[in-house]
C-alpha cells in the first residue's frame, strides 16, 4: 500500500464481478480508479455453483462470447424432485445462448484483467479495515496504518458486509436471509461428460434438484456440466427456527455426501476424482437483506453487498446481477462528474437507477418464491407427492391407475387436501 497514490478518484472495495465491472467503465472513461481486493490470487474469493446469465454482462463486455473463459453454454434444463431411490425429472432444450457454466475464479480472473487494461490500479492482498468518514461523508479507506482518499468508494465487498456494519448502515448478518451453500467439483472427463448427460461438444446442462437431497431443509441440490468437470452441490436455507430445532445436527459434509452417492445420480460420475470442496454464503432473502438505501454521501453499495441476487429455486442469477449494478455504479458516478460533481444529491441517481432496473423489478415480482424456498411442503411433501403418482402410473403388474386416482390416492396417503393443492400450487406459480 506504500506505493500506491493517496488520492483516486474512486476506490473499488471487492475485485468480483461488481467490483470489476465498475472499475472497468470508470477507468475507460477516464476516472482514476483503485480496485482493492482481500484476496492473494485474482477471483481467488470468488465462488458459486457454475451458471451465468450472458446478456447483461453483454452490456459492459460485448465481447463476452469470444474472448471469456466459457466452458460451455446451457441447452438444456432439468428439474429434478426426489423422494428415497425414486427420482421425477423434466427437462427443457433450447440452442439460444442464453447462459452458460464456468468456473467463477475464471471469469473473475478476466473481468479484473479487462479492469486494469483499461487503466484500473489493483491492489491485491489488502484488506480494509474501515471505510472513512469525514462530515458525515465517505472520503477514503483505511488499511493497517495506510489511508487512500477518494470522491467516492464502491462497497462490492459481498454478502460479509463487514465495513457496511462498521458503518451502522445494515444490520449483523441474519441468519433468516442467508443460505449455505457447499459445493464439490469432480473430474469426470470430457468425453464421459458428453456420453453420459446426452450432451454435444460445447453443450451445458443447469440441473435444480428439490426433495430428500437436503433431508428435509429448506434449499436444494444442482448440478452444472463444466467442460471436463461436473460441479454438483446443495443450498441449505438457513434459519433460527432451523437452527434451534437441530435440523443441522447432520454436518453438510454427510448430506452432499448422500447427494453424489445417490444411486440416480451416481452414474453420471462413476470413478469421478473430487478435485474441489468448498462452501460459502448465499442470499436467500434478497428483499430482507438489502440495505435500506444503495447510495450514501460518498458511497454507493453494488453487488451482493446490495443484496442484488435472485432464487427462484429452479433457476438462480447472481453474476450477472453484480455486473450490471458495478455498471450502474459507474454510470451514477459518470452522472455526478457531469453534473457538478460528487456530492450526495448527484450520487443518489444510483439509488433510482437500481430501484428502475430490470434486477430489482425481477426481485420484486418474483418475491412470492422467499415463501416459498422456504416451505416445508414444496421443499419435501410435494417431491415425495409427485413420485408416489409416478409410481402409481408406471409400477403395475396388470392394471394401470387413471391420473386423477393415481393424484388422489398419493393426496390421501400424504395427509394433503385436493383444495390445499391447488391453493399452494397456484401460489406457487405466482409467486415463482
Amino acid at each position: 500500500m506504500a506505493s500506491i497514490p493517496t488520492r483516486f478518484d474512486v476506490i473499488v472495495v471487492g475485485a468480483g464481478p461488481a467490483g470489476s465491472a465498475a472499475a472497468y467503465l470508470l477507468a475507460k472513461k477516464g476516472f482514476s480508479v483503485l480496485l482493492v481486493e482481500r484476496g492473494k490470487g485474482l477471483g481467488d474469493k470468488n465462488m458459486f455453483g457454475g451458471k451465468v446469465y450472458a446478456q447483461p454482462i453483454r452490456e459492459v463486455w460485448p465481447e463476452l462470447d469470444k474472448e471469456a473463459p466459457i466452458h460451455r453454454w446451457v441447452t438444456k434444463e432439468r428439474i429434478s424432485m426426489v423422494d428415497g431411490e425414486k427420482v421425477f425429472t423434466v427437462e427443457y432444450r433450447t440452442e439460444k445462448k442464453v447462459s452458460f457454466v464456468t468456473y467463477l475464479t475464471q471469469l473473475t480472473q478476466w473481468m479484473i484483467k479487462k479492469a486494469e487494461g483499461a487503466g484500473a490500479l489493483l491492489a491485491s492482498e489488502v484488506t480494509v479495515e474501515e471505510i472513512l468518514m469525514k462530515d458525515n461523508k465517505v472520503v477514503g479507506i483505511r488499511s493497517g496504518p495506510d489511508v487512500i482518499e477518494a470522491d467516492a468508494v464502491i462497497d462490492a465487498e459481498g454478502i460479509n458486509r463487514l465495513l457496511l456494519e462498521r458503518l451502522g448502515l445494515v444490520k449483523k448478518l441474519d441468519p433468516d436471509t442467508v443460505g449455505l451453500g457447499v459445493k464439490e467439483v469432480l473430474k469426470v472427463g470430457e468425453s464421459n461428460i458428453e456420453s453420459r448427460f446426452g450432451l454435444d461438444k460445447k453443450e451445458g446442462l443447469a440441473w435444480a434438484i428439490v426433495g430428500d437431497v437436503t433431508k428435509g431443509i429448506p434449499g436444494g441440490g444442482f448440478i452444472y456440466t463444466n467442460k471436463d468437470t461436473v460441479s454438483m452441490g446443495l443450498v441449505l436455507h438457513l434459519s433460527k427456527k432451523l437452527i434451534d430445532e437441530g435440523s443441522f445436527e447432520s454436518h453438510v459434509s454427510s448430506l452432499i455426501e448422500g447427494f453424489r452417492l445417490h444411486p440416480y445420480f451416481k452414474p453420471y460420475w462413476k470413478d469421478a476424482i473430487i478435485s474441489e470442496y468448498g462452501g460459502h454464503l448465499t442470499i436467500t432473502d434478497a428483499i430482507k437483506f438489502a440495505p435500506s438505501k444503495f447510495a450514501y454521501p460518498g458511497l454507493l453499495i453494488a453487488g451482493d453487498a446490495a443484496g442484488l441476487l435472485l432464487s427462484l429455486g429452479y433457476t438462480f442469477r447472481g453474476v450477472d446481477y453484480a455486473v450490471y449494478s458495478g455498471k450502474l455504479a459507474a454510470d451514477a458516478i459518470e452522472y455526478a462528474r457531469n453534473n457538478g460533481g460528487v456530492s450526495y444529491e448527484n450520487l443518489q441517481v444510483y439509488d433510482d437507477y437500481i430501484r428502475k432496473s430490470f434486477m430489482y423489478e425481477e426481485i420484486m415480482r418474483h418475491r412470492g418464491a422467499i415463501t416459498l424456498m422456504n416451505s416445508f411442503e414444496l421443499m419435501s411433501r410435494y417431491p415425495k407427492l409427485l413420485t408416489k403418482v409416478m409410481e402409481k402410473m408406471f409400477e403395475a403388474d396388470y392394471k394401470h391407475e387413471v391420473i386423477y386416482n393415481s393424484l388422489i390416492q398419493a393426496l390421501k396417503e400424504e395427509g394433503i387436501s385436493p383444495f390445499n393443492l391447488i391453493s399452494q400450487a397456484f401460489m406457487m406459480v405466482k409467486g415463482i
